[in-house]
Order: structure tokens, then C-alpha cells, then sequence
């Protein structure tokens, strides 16, 4: 490679995006030569428009990022081919799928920056299923991208040991400063072809699909270290919840912390609810609910809901 710096575009939409760009963003050896990110979408319960969280850092530093509908229209085509010699576009937690023709656009490919340790974990929701898997590491990889959902061959891999209590906006943040301490060289260490691509086993492949919705549905059945594991993955969204059935009623609630305890019991039946704590069986061991979100109304403790809603105790609560 020769002394001019590397020209690279960076796409990318998510929490873990944004160290990476920070660190493209301050190297002396990498010319940024542009951003794109996905468009602003209503957020919260409120609905306001709100741009992605790298949208949010361009517009904190008076960057204008683009924010194509697809990146594989003619026109956003068009748009990368006039900023001329791309050496290479960086993606990272996009959320588009990215065809043949903009893949072969930049002279050293497309470089993915996924958050496992490939072949684990393809797919779009790696930092979820690790916590929800209960594994003690995961990490970063910086891939080749082909047409295949995150096969193409490694550069680079980087571990990472899963903190005790660790929630996944958490995970997410510190796999995106793991890698923005390694973005630098190992985009020009490719480029120097210092570092070769090796291809994945996909013998041991393992996927992890898309998160909705209603997977923060409890099933209390499960063991109470499961449901914990839930709680973290599912965080911020979609959070985990149970139905309560209060006469005619069904009350959805959320629960936002909780601890596990050592204590048997019918799984979803209420040991305890009193002043001092409001306890679940589940199917190993129990929950105390330390938070809660009833339908509707604002977040509190366990026990400040138990003084508002009598009777629970030996009731056996609904599934999510």
C-alpha cells in the first residue's frame, strides 16, 4: 500500500457502530470519505422521530450522513462511484442487506464487522443470544462480505468476557469499543494484505435470528437463571413480561430487575407478597420481582405494587 491514506465509507446504524466511526472518525491514516445510516424511524412510546444512534453522532458533530431507503438502488450507487477510488466500505450493525453490485464496488471489498465469534452467532442478534445462551465469552469479528448471510472469510477476531449482570445495550457498547481499539490496523493491515481472509467452518455454524416481540414472553416453567438470562438479552427492547388476570381483567407487566433465589414451588405461583419482597416459583428455583412495569402506568418496586394490588399471594400468574 502506498502512503495515501485509505479511503473508506462507513455504513452503519446501531449502539456498537459508534466507537468504530469515532475511531475512523480520529485516524490519521484513514480518510472518512463518507457516512450512511438508516433513516429516522418513530421511537418510544411516543413515537417520536428519531435518528439511529450514528445518525445522532453526525448530527452532533454538524456531519450531514446519508440515509438511503436502500443502498442498492442505481442513484446510491451512483453516489459512491462519484466520491471516486474507494479503497473500501466498513459496515457495522446497518440493518440493510447489501447485493453483488455495491459488494464489488470498493477495490478491497466490503468488510463487516460482526459482534460473535464467526461461525457462531450468524445472523441478527449475536449479542442477544449470547447472554440468553448463558456464555461466558463472546466477541468481535471483522469478515469479508459475500451474498451469504455473514459467511464470508476472517481477517480478524477478538475475544470478549461477558461481565456478571452484563445487559445487552451493555455487551453491545463495550463489543463496539473492543473494536474501534482494533479498526485502525486491521483495515490497513488488509490492506497491505498483511492480514488474509480465512474462511469459516461452516460445519460448526450457529444462527441467531431476529428478536421480536413476543420473545420477552415468560414461560414460567422455565428456570428463574433462564428468565434472568431473558431479562438482560431483552434489554431495552423487547423487555420481558407475565400476564396477571385481575378478575375480568388481564394486566400485562414488565419486569425491569429481579434477582433469583434458591427456593421450589408450582412455577408461576406467588410465594410471597408482602412489604418485604414479592417472590415467583419457576420451574428451577424463584424470581423476586424487584421492579415491575404494570400495563399502562410508570415503573416501580415490587413491593410498592403488592400495597396496590391485594390478594396475590398463591395466585398463580399467566405466561407472556
Amino acid at each position: 500500500m502506498n502512503c495515501d491514506k485509505l479511503k473508506v465509507y462507513f455504513l452503519g446504524s446501531g449502539r456498537i457502530a459508534v466507537p468504530i466511526l469515532s475511531s475512523l472518525a480520529e485516524s490519521p491514516r484513514i480518510s472518512l470519505a463518507g457516512i450512511g445510516t438508516q433513516m429516522d424511524r418513530p421511537a418510544g412510546r411516543k413515537r417520536h422521530v428519531t435518528p439511529t444512534p450514528v445518525g445522532e453522532w453526525c448530527s452532533g458533530r454538524g456531519i450531514q450522513a446519508d440515509k438511503p431507503a436502500s443502498v442498492n438502488t442505481p442513484e446510491f450507487l451512483e453516489k459512491l462511484r462519484s466520491l471516486g477510488g474507494l479503497d473500501m466500505i466498513l459496515v457495522s450493525s446497518f440493518g440493510q442487506i447489501l447485493k453483488q453490485d455495491i459488494l464489488s464496488l470498493p477495490r478491497l471489498g466490503c468488510i463487516n464487522l460482526h459482534a460473535s465469534l464467526l461461525p457462531a452467532y450468524r445472523g441478527a442478534s449475536p449479542v442477544q443470544t449470547a447472554i440468553l445462551n448463558g456464555d461466558e465469552k463472546t466477541g468481535v469479528c471483522f469478515m469479508l462480505m459475500e451474498k451469504g448471510l455473514d459467511t464470508g472469510p476472517v481477517f480478524s477476531a477478538s475475544e470478549y468476557r461477558i461481565q456478571p449482570g452484563q445487559k445487552a445495550d451493555e455487551l453491545e457498547y463495550a463489543l463496539g469499543v473492543l473494536a474501534s481499539q482494533k479498526v485502525e490496523s486491521v483495515l490497513l493491515d488488509i490492506a497491505s494484505a498483511k492480514l488474509k481472509a480465512v474462511p469459516q467452518d461452516d460445519v460448526r455454524a450457529t444462527y441467531a435470528g431476529k428478536i421480536k416481540k413476543e420473545h420477552g414472553g415468560i414461560n414460567w416453567g422455565s428456570p428463574a437463571r433462564r428468565i434472568e438470562r431473558m431479562l438482560r438479552a431483552y434489554h431495552p427492547w423487547p423487555g420481558i413480561f407475565f400476564n396477571l388476570q385481575l378478575g375480568a381483567r388481564k394486566l400485562r407487566m414488565a419486569i425491569t430487575e429481579l434477582a433469583c433465589l434458591e427456593i421450589p414451588g408450582t412455577p408461576g405461583q406467588v410465594l410471597k407478597a408482602d412489604r418485604k419482597d414479592l417472590i415467583v416459583a419457576c420451574g428451577e428455583g424463584a424470581v423476586s420481582l424487584k421492579k415491575v412495569i404494570p400495563e399502562g402506568k410508570r415503573e416501580m418496586s415490587g413491593t410498592e405494587f403488592v400495597q396496590g394490588c391485594h390478594g396475590l399471594e398463591g395466585m398463580i400468574l399467566g405466561n407472556g
